[in-house]
């Protein structure tokens, strides 16, 4: 084990076992004390691993649902193979319901590969790529849009480095088989710094999801993200008794160029005229800027300039100038 993150998890141990990822973090109050990574083992012996992640962000709360409800599952189910769980990997994060850890300010999924001595988001990442990548031939990180965006359910996966992995790569893509897929270069969103890329960048087959958005649950999107998690698993062979439902079609997505999505420029109220998944053209309206402290005055338009499918948008009425309020996709 490298840096000062530790469990007393035996990951060769066979069977069930249950801890925490221990990261260290000195406080007033608590001079020796540790942040807890809740952290699962499922061991059936020999056979693939697969690592799955959720919590990344705390205000999303798909993927950490659907992992505790296969980590009841699996508890009971045989195994050919491994799998390591981590619900709620950015835990600070997942227990004050934010994108970002209140300890630190840090979000875990723009500091890969992390600082074995940096803060206590840094060190998880760091974890995460010393500890748990070597051990893991397969990654899927669950997201959604959490409490700022509505996102179209997308599964993104970065391209392989050659042939084998990019083989790996479009397997795991064809068998979680969510409604949407989009293969991408790194460009926008935290570009080689995100939890799935750092993974690739490993040479490991790696994905994440957006599934759904806002404040609250999005059974669709916990539906998609459990099913595709589940037909991994079968397919690897490493819980080939998991019930799974079939898939229904898979579309391919490329996402546009940041420079096409839509941003506040100024403080206001967001009226959005679209809805995600909503097929678009360059000139529509997609919505208006109403300035705060003059009722008086015409909204700002907002008009598109690109053709495209909204792939999410920004879910809060109140926006600040950068924030992010529609994003586009096309057809590959």
């Amino acid at each position: 084990m490298t840096g000062q993150v530790w469990t007393t998890i035996d990951f060769d141990k066979r069977g069930i076992q249950s801890d925490f990822a221990r990261v260290p973090n000195s406080t007033d109050s608590s001079a020796y004390g540790w942040v807890p990574v809740p952290m699962l083992c499922f061991n059936g012996g020999e056979g693939p691993t697969v690592l799955l992640t959720a919590g990344t962000h705390g205000d999303e709360y798909e993927g950490q649902i659907v992992l505790r409800r296969l980590a009841r599952e699996l508890a009971g189910t045989r195994l050919r193979g491994r799998v390591i769980m981590l619900p709620a990997l950015n835990q600070p994060a997942v227990v004050a319901g934010r994108r970002n850890s209140p300890l630190d300010g840090g979000n875990l999924n723009r500091v890969f590969p992390g600082n074995p001595r940096g803060t206590v988001t840094e060190q998880i990442a760091h974890f995460v790529v010393k500890t748990l990548f070597p051990l893991a031939d397969y990654v899927i990180d669950l997201h959604s849009g959490g409490s700022s965006l509505d996102y179209l359910p997308v599964a993104f996966a970065h391209r392989g480095r050659n042939r084998e992995q990019a083989e790996r790569i479009e397997t795991l893509l064809e068998h979680f088989a969510a409604p949407n897929t989009v293969l991408t270069d790194g460009r926008g969103g935290g570009g080689d710094t995100t939890l799935y890329a750092s993974a690739a960048a490993h040479g490991l087959a790696a994905l994440t999801t957006e599934l759904g958005g806002g404040t609250g649950l999005s059974q669709r999107g916990a539906a998609i993200g459990e099913a595709g998690v589940r037909r991994v698993l079968r397919h690897l062979g490493v819980a080939p008794e998991l019930a799974a439902p079939e898939p229904e079609s898979r579309r391919e997505l490329r996402m546009l160029p940041p420079e096409t999505s839509i941003y506040a420029l100024a403080d206001g109220l967001f009226e959005p005229l679209i809805e995600v998944g909503q097929l678009v053209r360059a000139g529509d309206v997609a919505g208006y800027m109403h300035q705060i402290s003059s009722p008086l005055t015409s909204p700002a338009e907002l008009r598109l300039n690109a053709d495209g499918i909204v792939i999410y948008r920004r879910f809060p009425v109140l926006s600040a100038p950068g924030d992010a309020l529609i994003g586009f996709a096309v057809p590959v």
